[in-house]
């Protein structure tokens, strides 16, 4: 292999993996901010309550003798507050007409379920108007008066989010200046788009851990070729903002934030880092398990098939590039004359990949006849399923290729191996063999990459019993 293969030493994980648990960096301190907004409301909307009985007009109602509708009212009143998204951090909490809004709804809600429950027992509409005006005045008080007092307190330096900044030299100081306008980021370092480059990318991530760095700013032109990047901060815990510039393509996980009047895209840390790859990876050692157990008669019929079609072995094992550029042994059953890599070297003149880099031939002369129709309905890959039991492969992911394949890569291509390889993938279910460029597909394991998601994967899979079914573009 070249040295282009970045050979890996030492256990390194999927890059969709956390090196270990790690709760989402100042996540303490946005549990807090939620839980003072949460007891403010209670607070102003108990208060509310309490006022309206004694000041509006007297009726005998369970709604103003028993405590529990009291905790219904708080239960309906915090869930529409919650719902339209007003703990959420920034602007949210100072969003004075969603609050208006939010409450008016939830009074009309509480007024809704009056009538449904106790059609017989009413509210006066003076206590009615009473709580639903006090409600809106104490609460929007209560968050205005929370909001000063945090704009007091990051005055002083307290309460702010630390943060790194990635981007060119040219851009530094407009960026810097976007972050400090918001008044609650401390900038506890700058780096430039180099930091995030393979040789260095280790060292940076191993500084925002020690330095405990809460949110990433990162600029497009950093990030733009490097969007896999990503996954790295998703698994460090960090919230990644990336600043804007003209042009700029959304990221598919991130979501909309205005730093001052700017919009930036935010891709937010799970609570749990990495906590979605050991899903998949516990559901990649259930399902294989409960596999192999289900298709083991199968298993028994296709080996003797096998036996019978050709002489030699019933399985076939090849050398491919895993994860982080390490060889394994891949399982297959075989389907191909037993010489068939001695032979590939004088059919590379027919290869039908335009760039050369794997090697396909729709009708290559070394393949058996039960061996098409292994292939055929991707019989063949039926063993891996004891790869991914292993821990050497997953369900789902870029397919493993060849050292022949491997060694023709350029240095863009080894992304896919910072990945678990797979049995199929979003390459396979999108054409299989009939995609005749390595360009074509590497841009789709990197899409698969960059969008990956538990419900991806499961999609993936349901496609791909679809298209093994209508045996579109195998061979």
């Amino acid at each position: 292999m070249t040295s282009k293969s970045l050979l890996v030493t030492g256990f390194k994980p999927d890059l969709r993996s956390a090196n270990g648990t790690r709760i989402q960096k100042g996540l303490t301190t946005k549990v807090m901010r939620v839980g003072t907004l949460v007891v403010l409301d209670i607070i102003s909307l108990t208060l509310a309550w309490n006022l309206a009985v004694i000041y509006g007009t007297p009726l005998e109602s369970p709604w103003t003798q028993k405590a529990s509708f009291l905790l219904l009212i708080l239960a309906v009143a915090i869930g529409v507050i919650s719902t339209k998204g007003l703990y959420k951090s920034g602007n949210n909490r100072r969003n004075y007409f969603s609050l208006f809004k939010a409450i008016t709804l939830s009074e009309t809600l509480l007024l809704l379920i009056a009538f449904l429950y106790e059609p017989e027992s009413y509210i006066s509409r003076s206590t009615f108007l009473l709580f639903w005006f006090l409600s809106v005045v104490f609460i929007c008080t209560a968050r205005f008066i929370c909001d000063l007092g945090t704009k007091l307190l990051r005055s002083r330096g307290a309460i702010r989010h630390s943060v790194f900044l990635i981007t060119d030299p040219e851009d530094k100081e407009n960026h810097i200046r976007l972050i400090e306008k918001e008044n609650c980021y401390t900038v506890q370092g700058i780096s430039g788009s180099s930091s995030l480059d393979l040789m260095n990318r280790e060292a940076t991530f191993e500084y925002l851990r020690t330095e405990g760095i809460e949110e990433a700013f990162v600029s497009w032109n950093a990030i733009k070729n490097r969007l896999y990047v990503c996954w790295r901060f998703q698994t460090a815990g960090i919230t990644l903002r990336i600043l804007p510039t003209e042009g700029e393509v959304r990221h598919p996980k991130s979501v909309f934030w205005m730093i001052g009047e700017v919009p930036c895209m935010t891709i937010p840390a799970p609570i749990i880092a990495g906590s979605d790859f050991w899903v998949k990876r516990s559901f990649d050692l259930c399902c294989s398990i409960i596999l192999l157990l289900l298709l083991s008669p199968v298993y028994v019929v296709i080996a003797t098939l096998i036996k019978l079609d050709s002489p030699g072995s019933v399985f076939f094992q090849q050398n491919r590039v895993g994860l982080h550029s390490k060889n394994f042994k891949i399982w297959k059953f075989r389907t191909m004359v037993t010489n068939a890599e001695k032979l590939q070297a004088k059919l590379e003149a027919k290869n039908e990949i335009k760039d050369g880099v794997l090697f396909k031939m729709k009708d290559d002369p070394r393949i058996t006849r039960i061996g098409k129709f292994l292939r055929r309905y991707s019989l063949d890959e039926l063993p891996q399923l004891f790869n991914v039991l292993l821990g050497e492969m997953s369900l789902v992911g870029p397919r493993p290729l060849p050292m022949r394949d491997v060694e023709k890569f350029k240095t863009k291509h080894f992304i896919r191996q910072e990945v678990l390889p797979g049995i199929t993938g979003l390459w396979q279910v999108s054409g299989r063999s009939d995609i005749d460029n390595f360009e074509d597909g590497v841009k789709l394991d990197i899409t698969y990459i960059e969008n990956w998601s538990i419900w991806l994967d499961l999609q993936i899979l349901l496609k791909t019993v679809k298209v093994v079914f209508s045996k579109t573009g195998a061979y």
